[in-house]
Parts: structure tokens; C-alpha cells; sequence
């Protein structure tokens, strides 16, 4: 038996996930579960890459113990967020988190250097303040001699896998989201580069989902008791579970739900049209350089920390069940950039709602409806967009990811957007991992093979629009 290891960080929480194929149907086991959470250091949010990384090995030790030894393995992360080198590498300064209010400003300091129209037809990447490109500017302006001894750039996964062998590689659909990546060429844009007057040599070749990293560092395998082959997935969480989007037909419509909702469909090239840039989508690298069309919805994070503040204790199931029950049809932006890392979000939330002059909901259970009832009308005016510019109608939507379990957010997002929606696999993201090292391995023939696979191995739901 082959078994293939997904090591799948979240902004909260990270897994790993072994599988393997029995019976012509992948199977899935978690192995091992651990806390992921932003720092206050210095007065900004930051990553701990040094707990993390020690989760990492501590999870694949489990491995060993239960006898499952991965023939390879591969790590997801969010986007943007990055580590930089030293000479020595060593990691420079903090790691800050995306959250953190440092870009502030930034966008500005870029569009002086290049026009926000003339850099959306470049990359074809939305704006989003945290951007790896205004990220960088805060690191140019706030902390120049840093930024002047980098000697090598790495998103998060890709520091992981440095880690674990010894290799450096940047992989491709996470430095698609930097924003600094040409969407024709799909390498990195050094005329941009050097117009932004970031150092150009601290920026590693881009290598494609699939690509073998190496093998574990002999450190390493002392350390967990094995040796394996670490090979690149999707290394973008959204890019992996698109990967695992259970549909066999080019006109799809997809959610990857989880703490943020990722709504979009495949290209096969990129749109970077101004109709486009307007409606704010995205065109972020995909597996066999497909485009991830899509628009970043602030998703379940409203639900998460709501449900922090009010009933830490209570599961999401439970909130979204008695949710279903209220009658309240308050509705805020869900979009709108004050629920990006509020201080207090149902605070926010019911300050939105009195502003707007709408009913202002009380309790866990009333915000909740609140919240659900505005991503699933966000859900809707996303696909009016999206059919409107690729002039294409779509007969349904694929709910993949966590928030595929949200049942009545489901039946919600069918009612507003009038479509016939599928919900799972949950667990998308180490799907989508484990089939690009599947593939890779030669286990699965192409995505389309793996995705027969996915579609007859999970349970998927389905909830039928108006």
C-alpha cells in the first residue's frame, strides 16, 4: 500500500491527512491536529513559523507510530504571506500575518510606481491591501535594511519545504497570489519588480505543482524515523481544493468555503479585462497553469470569531442549525474590508446593520443569520458577475471545504443564486493535495482521472435552487 501525506495549515488550525487508494477509492485518515493562530508581536500580528514547523515533524512522527509511512508528502498553506532569507538563511525580522494593519497605505505607494490599471492587466490579481506586492512596500518603506539583506524570497509552504530538505523551490500557485507574477507568462514580472524597486535576485524560479522538492534532510529523518520524497502540491490551500472539485465539465462553478469563501470558476486563460477589474475577480494560478477565476469572500472568519466571542464552546453545527430557525433578514457587505479583523465582530456586524437602518441582531444565534444571509446574497451577485463577463450560464455550484458542512448556508446560497448546489468533499484542500502527489507519482493518469476518483470516493450533498 502507497501512502501519500497532506500537511494542511489553515489560518486556525493545521492536519495531516494520510491517504491511499483501496478498492479504486481514495481513502483519507487524519493522523495528526494542531492550533494555528496569529501573534501579537510588536504591536503586529505575525506567524510563529518555528511552532509551526515543529507541529510539522511532530505530526509526521505519528505517522511512523502507527506504522503508515508516506511514500510522499507535500504542504499547503494560505496565500501571501511570506519568510525572508539571509545569507545564512536565516529568517529576517518577523513573519508577519496578512491581517496585520501594516499595509496600510501601501497600495498607494505602489500605484506611484504603477497605475492599478495597468498592474491588473499584468497580473490579472484583485486588489486585496494584503497582497504579497503591498506587503513587500511595507517591508521597502517601514524596514529597508532588512528588505537590503534578504538573499532569498519564500511564501510559507515553501519555507516549510526548505525546511524539511534542504531545497529551495517557489511554487506556482502561491507566488501567483503575490501579485507579481505576469498572467500570460506565468512567471515572475521582474520589469514590475524593478519598477517597485524590490531586489530581483531574492525571487527563485517557479516550479509547477508536481515537481519533487527532494527527499527529508538526514536531520529530519532522524527526527521522525523515515525517509520520503517531498513533492510540491497546489501549495495555495484554494488552489488545492479546486484541485479536488468534484465536477467533470470546464463550465463549473465552485466555493472553496472555509475561512475564506474563494467563488469563482476555471480559465483557461486569464481575464484581465477592465470589466473584470471592476468587479474585482481574480486570476490566480491553478493546477496545469489552469486560472483560478474567482473573488475572495470574507466567508466563515465572520462566523469563526463571532462564535469566539459569544459561545466559544458551542460547535458550528449546532450555530448554524438553530441559525436556520431565526426569522431576522438583516443583510450587511460582507465584502466590506470593516470585517477583515474588527476589534469585535459582532460589534461590527450590528453596527453595520444600524447604520443601514435594518434590524440590529442579538445573540449568537440572530448574528449568525445575519452573516449566513449575506454571504449566501454575496454568493449570488458573484455569479450574476461572473456569467455576465464570461457570458456563460452555469447550472450549478460545487461547495468543497469545511463550510460544505454549513447545511443551511447551503440551502441558502441555492435559494439566492437560483442554482442546483453540491456540497463536498469537506476535506477539499488535502484532497487536492494529495492528488497532485498522486498524479506526480503516477498513481492517478491527469486531473481529470483524479477527479473521477474524488467525485466516487466522498459523499457529495446536494441542495436545489429556486
Amino acid at each position: 500500500m502507497k501512502y501519500y501525506l497532506a500537511i494542511d495549515i489553515g489560518a486556525s488550525s493545521g492536519r495531516h491527512m494520510l491517504s491511499w487508494i483501496e478498492d479504486g477509492k481514495m481513502r483519507l485518515q487524519e493522523v495528526y491536529r494542531f492550533y494555528n493562530g496569529m501573534d501579537q508581536v510588536d504591536g503586529h500580528l505575525c506567524w510563529d513559523v518555528g511552532r509551526l514547523f515543529a507541529e510539522i515533524v511532530a505530526g509526521m512522527k505519528e505517522c511512523k507510530k502507527i506504522g503508515k509511512i508516506p511514500t510522499s508528502m507535500g504542504i499547503d498553506t494560505w496565500a501571501v504571506d511570506y519568510v525572508l532569507l539571509d545569507d545564512k538563511d536565516q529568517v529576517l525580522g518577523n513573519t508577519y500575518a496578512y491581517r496585520d494593519s501594516r499595509t496600510d497605505g501601501m497600495d498607494a505607494l505602489v500605484y506611484e510606481k504603477i497605475p492599478q490599471e495597468d498592474l491588473y492587466a499584468r497580473t490579472g490579481i484583485q486588489k486585496q491591501i494584503f497582497n504579497s506586492i503591498y506587503q513587500l512596500m511595507a517591508h521597502k518603506t517601514q524596514e529597508a535594511e532588512l528588505l537590503g539583506k534578504a538573499k532569498t524570497f519564500l511564501m510559507i509552504p515553501d519555507y516549510f519545504h526548505f525546511l524539511l530538505t534542504g531545497v529551495k523551490k517557489q511554487e506556482y500557485t502561491n507566488a501567483s497570489t503575490t501579485q507579481l507574477v505576469n498572467a500570460k507568462t506565468n512567471d515572475w514580472d521582474y520589469d514590475l519588480i524593478a519598477k517597485l524597486g524590490y531586489p530581483r535576485d531574492i525571487f527563485l524560479p517557479i516550479e509547477m505543482p508536481g515537481t519533487e522538492v527532494g527527499h527529508l534532510s538526514q536531520t529530519i529523518q532522524d527526527q521522525v524515523g523515515f525517509d520520503c520524497s517531498v513533492v510540491l502540491p497546489a501549495t495555495h490551500d484554494t488552489g488545492a481544493a479546486v484541485m479536488a472539485v468534484p465536477s467533470l465539465s470546464d463550465d463549473t462553478l465552485y466555493i472553496s468555503s472555509g475561512t475564506w469563501s474563494l467563488m469563482g470558476t476555471e480559465l483557461k486563460t486569464a481575464n484581465c479585462s477592465p470589466d473584470s477589474m471592476a468587479c474585482n475577480f481574480t486570476n490566480e494560478g491553478g493546477y496545469d497553469h489552469r486560472y483560478r477565476y474567482l473573488k475572495n469572500i470574507m466567508g466563515l472568519w465572520m462566523i469563526q470569531s463571532v462564535r469566539k466571542e459569544l459561545s466559544p464552546d458551542e460547535e458550528f453545527g449546532s450555530i448554524c442549525e438553530h441559525a436556520a430557525t431565526e426569522t431576522i433578514t438583516s443583510i450587511v457587505d460582507a465584502n466590506d474590508d470593516r470585517f477583515l479583523a474588527p476589534q469585535n465582530m459582532t460589534a461590527e456586524v450590528q453596527a453595520a446593520c444600524r447604520e443601514s437602518g435594518q434590524k440590529v441582531p442579538e445573540g449568537i444565534y440572530q448574528v449568525a443569520a445575519v452573516i449566513y444571509n449575506s454571504l449566501a446574497k454575496c454568493y449570488a451577485d458573484t455569479v450574476r458577475e461572473i456569467e455576465k463577463i464570461e457570458h456563460v450560464t452555469y447550472p450549478c455550484i460545487n461547495i468543497v471545504g469545511g463550510g460544505a458542512n454549513a447545511a443551511y448556508l447551503n440551502e441558502l446560497t441555492a435559494k439566492a443564486t437560483g442554482k442546483t448546489v453540491y456540497a463536498g468533499p469537506t476535506e477539499a484542500t488535502a484532497i487536492g493535495n494529495i492528488m497532485a502527489q498522486m498524479i506526480a507519482a503516477g498513481e492517478l493518469q491527469d486531473l481529470a482521472e483524479a477527479r473521477k476518483c474524488v467525485f466516487h470516493s466522498f459523499e457529495i450533498k446536494e441542495e436545489k435552487g429556486c
